[in-house]
């Protein structure tokens, strides 16, 4: 074997090829699209912006986020549990803090891993809220939202178009891996 080829093998290049490089775009872009889709409901039950929630409605004006959906939306098996959560204030403040800490952890990038548990985790318990879905006997949009959240989580999607390659340096992120 000569030591050019030995070297080649050990040493391989970094230049990314062009489907790694639109891959990530790609990957950052859905992690920003996914921290959105959290994000901007905590804004709009927070303010009532009008979207989903009339400004009389709003958190900040006395309105439950949960009250809605966990109240009115829920049916199937486990819709006595979540109507009896509806209102509730530790449920109002899980469910804000949640979708705050995962959307603003999805666009920035960090803790990309455990943003998307907690997203994947949120979503699942919204997929059960519902059952059976609306418009398939198993499958829907949260179970769909949720995988793509496991395939940024598995792929380290916070480092493309995200500051997860700086947050992981920090030496707390290095002692507890939890936190990427």
């Amino acid at each position: 074997m000569s030591a050019t080829l030995a070297a080649s093998e050990t040493h391989p290049t970094s230049v990314p090829s062009e489907p790694a490089t639109s891959l990530s775009l790609v990957l950052g872009v859905t992690r920003l699209a996914m921290g959105w889709t959290f994000l901007w409901p905590f804004l709009d039950k927070t303010f009532g912006l009008g979207h989903e929630t009339a400004s009389a409605d709003a958190w900040v004006n006395g309105g439950s986020p949960t009250a809605g959906f966990l109240g009115h939306a829920t049916k199937g098996p486990f819709s006595g549990m979540y109507q009896g959560f509806a209102g509730q204030a530790w449920a109002d403040w899980l469910f804000m803090v949640g979708l705050l800490g995962i959307g603003v952890a999805l666009i920035l990038g960090v803790a990309t891993r455990a943003a998307a548990a907690a997203g994947a985790l949120l979503l699942v318990l919204m997929w059960t809220a519902v059952l059976p879905p609306e418009n398939n006997i198993f499958l829907d949009d949260h179970l769909i939202y949720a995988l793509i959240l496991a395939i940024l989580a598995l792929t380290g999607a916070g480092r493309m178009l995200g500051l997860g390659a700086m947050w992981d340096k920090l030496p707390v992120v290095k002692d507890h891996a939890v936190l990427r």
